[in-house]
């Protein structure tokens, strides 16, 4: 029974309870942008976080973000009455069906479990189906799909196209709000770069880029600041993750003495000409040795017989590589770096530098495996923080040159692996004070 005097005996704890709500702030408002909603694809193992939660410094963290609209291109193709047709589909062609198996879209089930709305357009997204601008950020994430690809091999993700829209809106209600995009910002550097200058004319905070660069590192290491770089090399073990190398070989490489003050020349080299460049001395087979000896997962006799083997020294690249690339990039200040495609002799993300005064400083970017996929949680903390406090953790201007250089090396690709010097890429920021990985 809830006499007076139980009452009286409650008063406390309720005003506390509303004095800790009263300092709790309403969940942020999110919209959720991207072209493909399905088990595995990177728009669920992030967007999935912001709805559930996620594993991030020894604890369960439930974001104080609440997803309110969702636009997904994929499904939007497909919508009743819809004109759009597949991008990069030939006219004519008979339409494709919705992938009824694993990858069948999960936006409808997500939307209906968690009570947000699945609109058939990015405005209507953001504006949550209303005539005002409804969200207080925007996470857009843009992979896989199909699309159709440039002269020069690039996947044209309308990564631009998506940030326009949201523009657009912002401009016409006359306000902005936080904006992640996952990945490269474009294809195009052009484009990148209107997307920073948007963002800084708007006086929004923009944040990019790929999970690696705050993941955690094995060993736990980072270059310090202010120091002397001669030499850097980045092993990828994946075609078409060259982006996500490029990434976590700037986050180390910034942190050099004077800061980043800019690309100063590219080239892309593969087949023979990989090892050839290695033989010259283009790039340092002793770093090679050191970023594969913080690997977990070499390929070759260690798999086939269990022996433990240097593939830098012993020869063996040349059999397990079928297809190898090399990102030669030359910095405006004399340091030279190289990013080794090496798919077939490995599978971990590994790095090493020459460092004036302590030697070689290698690690590796720890990925963890299917299904968490936990080294993401580094990333949406990192967007989460961002969101809450309208400040980019780290300078989008990384993300912005990495984009530049590869959009620089593609173009030598297609230019017969002729030597650039791109005057665009000379552009300077400085790294955030504290490294931004992962360390527990």
């Amino acid at each position: 029974m809830l006499t007076r005097r139980r009452v009286l005996a409650l008063a406390p704890a309720v005003l506390a309870q509303r004095r800790l709500a009263a300092q709790t702030p309403s969940p942020l408002r999110l919209a959720v942008i991207g072209n493909t909603y399905h088990y595995g694809s990177e728009l669920q193992i992030i967007a999935d976080r912001f709805l559930v939660g996620y594993a991030h410094e020894g604890d369960w963290r439930i974001p104080n973000v609440k997803v309110v609209s969702m636009y997904v291109e994929s499904r939007a193709r497909f919508a009743p009455g819809a004109t759009n047709r597949p991008r990069g589909q030939r006219p004519g062609a008979p339409e494709p069906q919705q992938d009824t198996g694993t990858l069948a879209d999960l936006s409808a089930g997500r939307a209906k479990e968690f009570g947000f709305r699945v609109y058939r357009s990015i405005p209507e997204a953001l504006r949550c189906g209303g005539d005002r601008l409804a969200v207080d950020a925007v996470l857009t994430v843009v992979e896989q799909g199909d699309y159709p690809r440039s002269r020069k091999g690039q996947i044209l993700y309308p990564r631009y196209d998506f940030f326009e829209q949201c523009v657009q809106v912002f401009k016409e209600e006359g306000r902005a709000v936080p904006y992640f995009n996952h990945g490269s910002l474009s294809f195009s550097f052009h484009q990148a770069q209107s997307m920073v200058a948007t963002a800084e004319r708007l006086k929004f905070p923009l944040l990019a880029g790929s999970s690696l660069p705050v993941t955690w590192r094995l060993p736990d290491i980072d270059i310090p600041i202010g120091a002397q770089i001669r030499e850097a090399v980045m092993v990828c073990p994946f075609k078409g993750m060259e982006f996500d190398a490029l990434e976590a070989m700037q986050c180390m490489l910034e942190r050099r003495q004077g800061g980043e003050t800019g690309v100063k020349a590219v080239q892309l080299l593969d087949g023979d000409d990989v090892w050839s460049a290695g033989e010259s001395g283009r790039w340092s087979k002793e770093l090679l040795s050191s970023a594969l000896s913080r690997s977990d997962a070499l390929l070759g006799v260690t798999v086939t017989d269990g022996r433990p083997q240097d593939p830098a020294t012993s020869g063996a690249l040349p059999q397990l590589v079928k297809d190898p690339a090399a990102y030669c990039v030359e910095y405006s200040d004399g340091t030279r770096a190289t990013l080794l495609v090496l798919d077939g002799a490995d599978r971990d993300f590994t790095f090493s530098a020459r460092v004036a005064g302590h030697g070689l400083i290698a690690t590796q970017f720890f990925r963890s495996p299917v299904p968490n996929v936990n080294y993401s949680a580094g990333l949406t903390a990192k967007i989460e923080q961002m969101f809450i406090s309208r400040i980019a953790p780290y300078p989008v201007r990384r993300t912005l040159l990495t984009s530049g250089i590869l959009d620089a090396a593609m173009t030598s690709g297609a230019r017969l692996n002729q030597r650039l010097e791109p005057p665009q890429l000379v552009l300077s920021y400085q790294p955030p004070a504290e490294s931004q990985y992962a360390r527990t």
